[in-house]
Parts: structure tokens; C-alpha cells; sequence
């Protein structure tokens, strides 16, 4: 459980998730900030994200008009709960069917002032379309979401490094997107080729991006991860990186 005072942080943390992965489409119902995008169907793109635990009059309504706005854009209503939403909102949700099927932890590290490896250093790439389809070869994503998150990441304001590696065998075998917001840096989309998983090439690009941020001016880093992904955990946990807090998707009639 979250105390009060940590919530500042949270706070912190969503507002520049937010920047490092912008939606298309940003309206407020109050403090809810319902976020949707045409062009990708990543969860965090189209949700409801209630930023403030005591916002929580005409919540019945309040979901309804989310629900017929979801539907114009044809995606289903979905609530992120985060330590940020009202207990009235979950309570509702608890007792009408909406399940959690999705669950994130959100970490933090402080990035070394100096490497902690030997790694030789690794620029950034500026070819958008390039890491798009070097992301999506890697992940096994189909290309028909190819311009949707081209469209996402050069959307993003804030500075970011766009990292690949690749081998003559291979091809591509490890992505990350690294975003610089004044004294953080997220690191974003780490994902490593399956056939060279174990190798230490997932250290190397989260090594080039906290590299790239450190000499930057950012102090500490972020991430979000999938809280069944325990491979990327313990690699981050190698990293210095700790939990701050844990949000889930919900919908309703949805199982996990």
C-alpha cells in the first residue's frame, strides 16, 4: 500500500509516463485523464487514468460517457488503477465485474555517475522507421501496427535515444527507448531477440541507455515492466532498480 506521502512520487512518475508515450487524443473528466490513440492498441494509450484519490462524484456517469467515447474510437472501456485512484472507483468496479487482467510494476534507480560496465558505447539511432521495424521483427509484432508506433514515438517532446543492437547472424537482437525529462529518464520497449535471450545482450542496451541519459543530465531512471515478466525483473533488480509502485488494467467481463 502506498502512504500519502509517496504519492507526490507517483504523481511524478504518471506525468511523465505520460510525456515519454503520448496519446493521441488527451481529454479530462475532472482529474481522470482519458487517453486514446486510433493509430495503436497499447493498453496505456487507451485508458482511463484517475489522477486524484478523492475525485470520485457521478463516477457511474462519468464511465458511461468514457464508454461511448472508447466505442467511437472502437476500444473498450478500460480503467488503469493506479495508487492514484479513488477507493469509491474501485469499490465500483469490485462490485460490477471488472476484472484486473493486466498488472505493471513501475521502478526506479539511480543511474551511477559512472558505468558500471566495460560496454563499448552505443549511439542512439535517429532512423524512426528503422527501430520500428527492427522492434517489431524482434517481438514477432505484426506490421500492420508499423505506423502506429512510428506515429507514437515521434510524438514523444521530450529528448529520447532510440537504441539497437544487431549482429550479422541475427539481424536485430535487442531494442530500448530511452526518455530524458529533466533529471529522469525512462527507459521504455526493452525487448531482446529470442534466439540470443541469456547472453547479457538485454544488460548491454539498458547499460546504453542509462549511458545515453546519465551524460545527459538525467540522475535516475524508470521503467515500467509486466509483473509476470520475471526475466526482465531480476535484470533490472541487477540495474540497482526498485519497486515504487504497481498499477492494473480493468475491464469489465475481462479475465486475467
Amino acid at each position: 500500500m502506498i502512504s500519502k506521502a509517496d504519492l507526490p512520487n507517483v504523481r511524478r512518475l504518471e506525468a511523465v509516463g505520460f510525456r515519454a508515450w503520448p496519446a493521441a487524443s488527451v481529454q479530462y473528466d475532472g482529474s481522470w485523464l482519458v487517453r486514446l490513440t486510433a493509430g495503436h492498441d497499447s493498453k496505456r494509450l487507451n485508458s482511463v487514468n484517475p489522477l486524484d484519490p478523492s475525485d470520485y462524484r457521478d463516477l457511474e456517469i462519468r464511465l458511461e460517457k468514457a464508454a461511448r467515447r472508447f466505442a467511437e474510437y472502437g476500444r473498450p472501456l478500460t480503467v488503469r488503477q493506479t495508487p492514484l485512484a479513488p477507493p469509491q472507483l474501485i469499490a465500483h468496479m469490485d462490485a460490477n465485474g471488472w476484472q484486473e487482467f493486466s498488472e505493471t510494476i513501475v521502478m526506479m534507480a539511480d543511474i551511477p555517475p559512472n558505468d558500471t560496465t566495460e560496454a563499448i558505447e552505443h549511439l542512439p539511432l535517429r532512423d524512426v522507421g528503422r527501430f520500428v521495424d527492427a522492434r517489431l521483427q524482434i517481438c514477432g509484432e505484426n506490421t500492420q501496427g508499423r505506423a502506429g508506433l512510428a506515429e507514437v514515438i515521434n510524438a514523444i517532446k521530450p529528448e529520447c535515444g532510440l537504441f539497437l543492437f544487431e549482429s550479422p547472424e541475427h539481424g536485430p537482437t535487442a531494442v530500448s527507448l530511452a526518455v530524458h525529462d529533466n533529471d529522469l529518464a525512462g527507459i521504455l520497449g526493452v525487448a531482446v531477440a529470442p534466439g540470443v535471450r541469456r547472453q547479457g545482450i538485454g544488460a548491454s542496451v539498458v547499460n546504453a541507455s542509462l549511458r545515453w541519459a546519465r551524460l545527459r543530465g538525467a540522475r535516475t531512471a524508470w521503467l515500467a515492466v509486466d509483473s509476470d515478466n520475471e526475466a526482465a525483473i531480476a535484470l533490472y533488480r541487477k540495474f540497482g532498480f526498485r519497486d515504487v509502485y504497481r498499477y492494473s488494467y480493468r475491464r469489465q467481463g475481462v479475465s486475467r
